[in-house]
């Protein structure tokens, strides 16, 4: 019995120790995290706002009436990454060094670990130069999503399964549309080819994304393939990087800048989906 309550207060011991090594080791950035936090509540709350005023209008032509009828915001897309990096911890200290600008509100491991790094109602350094339809600014409107991948390599079922259940989740919490879940290479496309080799198709059956259906129409004559981009949300101004993106999501066979006769269908299909 002595042994049994030995070895219990050891294991607790260990697993206190480990767990305050973790909590220890993003101590510092955890710090820099809540005061970054402190501060834009500052900004915030002040009433009337502090640099706000109107340059051209004269003292005694602008006024600070507070409403009642307001809100924080609501994220309306999910964008999904890969890391392009070798491992969580290796992705998670790029996300705490302040040179390198970027960041994510969700990493999640090859393990099925998820790492939140940012509150969903702020804004995270994820999709940078980017357009999806007349959204020019993913930041402000889009949770990003990064996945411990090197961009050549299958994603385990168990990050899949913690994915879906993010996805799952923020789906239901912030009522984000079907097709509101897409690719860093979908918004931008002249930079971008993540997430690699991702399987769009499962996550479409989940609900996270538009799908093509199994029996494809042949598009009309009068079909155009840039309009139908367009429409999606592809940035069209490089036509052959939307082509190569729009293929990498939905064809992966071959994402090569031109379309076939089956990609016509297949985009056909889709875009009429988004109508």
């Amino acid at each position: 019995m002595l042994s049994f309550v030995a070895r219990l207060f050891t294991v607790v011991l260990v697993l206190t120790f480990v767990a305050g090594c973790q909590t220890s080791r993003y101590a510092k950035t955890d710090k820099v995290y809540r005061n970054l936090a402190k501060s834009y509540a500052e900004i915030i709350k002040a009433a009337p706002p502090v640099n706000q005023g109107i340059d051209s209008l004269q003292q005694g032509q602008q006024f600070w009436v507070g409403t009642v009828n307001m809100g924080i915001r609501r994220p309306n897309f999910v964008i999904i990454h890969h890391t392009a990096q070798d491992s969580t911890a290796q992705t998670l200290m790029t996300f705490t060094t302040p040179r390198t600008q970027v960041s994510a509100h969700y990493v999640v491991g090859r393990d099925g670990k998820v790492y939140q790094m940012v509150n969903d109602y702020l804004r995270a350094q994820h999709a940078g130069e980017s357009r999806w339809g007349n959204n020019s600014d993913l930041n402000s409107s889009s949770i990003g999503i990064e996945l411990d991948n090197n961009g050549n390599e299958p994603y385990p079922d168990q990050q899949i399964q913690s994915l879906s259940a993010i996805l799952a989740t923020l789906k239901k919490r912030y009522n984000i549309p079907t097709a509101n879940f897409i690719g860093h290479a979908d918004i931008a496309p002249t930079r971008k080819p993540d997430p690699n080799n991702f399987p769009w198709k499962v996550m479409a059956e989940k609900g996270f994304g538009w799908w093509y259906d199994e029996v494809l129409e042949t598009p009309p004559i009068t079909f155009d393939p840039v309009i139908a981009l367009r429409i999606i949300g592809y940035d069209v101004r490089n036509i052959d990087a939307a082509v190569v993106a729009f293929k990498r999501h939905f064809i992966q066979t071959d994402i090569t800048p031109t379309l076939t006769e089956w990609d016509k269908s297949v985009l056909f299909n889709l875009y009429t989906k988004y109508l």
